[in-house]
């Protein structure tokens, strides 16, 4: 599951990039949120306290 959370986080780091090339600022929103969750789920798994 952490693995499966970093990963996507770095999928949604390349979409945001994507959209700002594009010019698609509102969207970058998005993609930013769940950049946050994927993150606060891989923190919550690797570390010290985990869930």
């Amino acid at each position: 599951m952490c693995w499966a959370a970093m990963g996507l986080a770095v999928t949604m780091l390349g979409a945001a990039v994507v959209h700002g090339r594009r010019r698609e600022f509102p969207m970058i929103g998005a993609n930013l949120v769940l950049i946050v969750l994927c993150v606060a789920v891989g923190w919550g798994r690797f570390g010290h306290h985990t869930f």
